[in-house]
């Protein structure tokens, strides 16, 4: 199916923007800094045009494409985790093109602190769309009846918790997401930048927590899972 967003849904909050940015909340922002953010925000409204995939897949079937060329770490969460999978969806959500010429518009014209603010508000608005496509995806299954106590839907990606970036490629042919305009280049980056992909694993929250103790989360940088899975755990206790 594809998923139509209106713009708020992706709309970044200031905050998320400036925390990406490295400015942490509750800090004062110069008038420099306001102003760009600002000028960033007219741009992204002026060009951001989202827009998504997403595809049930059985625990076989995705099992081959999770597999992909052999390359993902010997020990993952992912792979821990399928087997108690109770529904699984591909996805890809994207900002459009337009978001990406506006980057290379700032940098073709030396304009490097736009050009980094509004990469910092895209980065934000796409984690955005990612967030929506496991809303839509819980939504859909409990609308078709799916009542797990405690049931929950998290996504992950390529090139994260041990699953090999080359992944993207079986996940492309799969999902077939140039249907919204997305591509792979050589290296298994999605075209345009600002977008995300992956498979929403649907089934009782307790089948996210696990600990940070595979190989791949000690060379992880990023370690955005503990954000989304504190989130998720502290929303069941809310």
């Amino acid at each position: 199916m594809i998923l139509e967003f209106a713009h708020a849904d992706v709309a970044p909050g200031r905050a998320d923007v400036l925390a990406q940015s490295g400015i942490p909340d509750g800090a004062v922002v110069s008038a420099q800094i306001e102003g760009l953010y600002v000028a960033a925000a007219e741009l992204f409204a002026e060009h951001v045009a989202p827009t998504g995939v997403l595809a049930e897949i059985s625990i076989a079937e995705f099992a081959l494409v999770y597999r992909g060329e052999d390359r993902n770490e010997p020990s993952s969460p992912v792979a821990g985790i399928l087997g108690r999978a109770e529904h699984l969806a591909l996805f890809a959500v994207t900002l459009g093109e337009g978001i990406s010429e506006a980057l290379q518009r700032c940098f073709a014209a030396d304009d490097f602190a736009l050009a980094f603010t509004l990469d910092a508000m895209a980065s934000v608005a796409a984690d955005g769309a990612a967030d929506v496509a496991e809303r839509r995806f819980d939504g859909m299954l409990r609308g078709r009846g799916w009542a797990t106590p405690g049931g929950a839907v998290l996504r992950y990606s390529p090139g994260y918790c041990g699953w090999d970036v080359t992944g993207q490629r079986k996940l492309f042919a799969s999902l077939r997401p140039e249907r919204i305009g997305l591509s792979l280049t050589e290296s298994c980056l999605m075209q345009p930048l600002k977008s995300v992909s992956g498979v929403l694993i649907a089934g009782p929250r307790t089948i996210h927590r696990f600990p940070p103790t595979y190989d791949c989360c000690d060379r992880c940088k990023a370690r955005t899972c503990r954000d989304r899975l504190s989130a998720l755990f502290t929303h069941e206790h809310a």
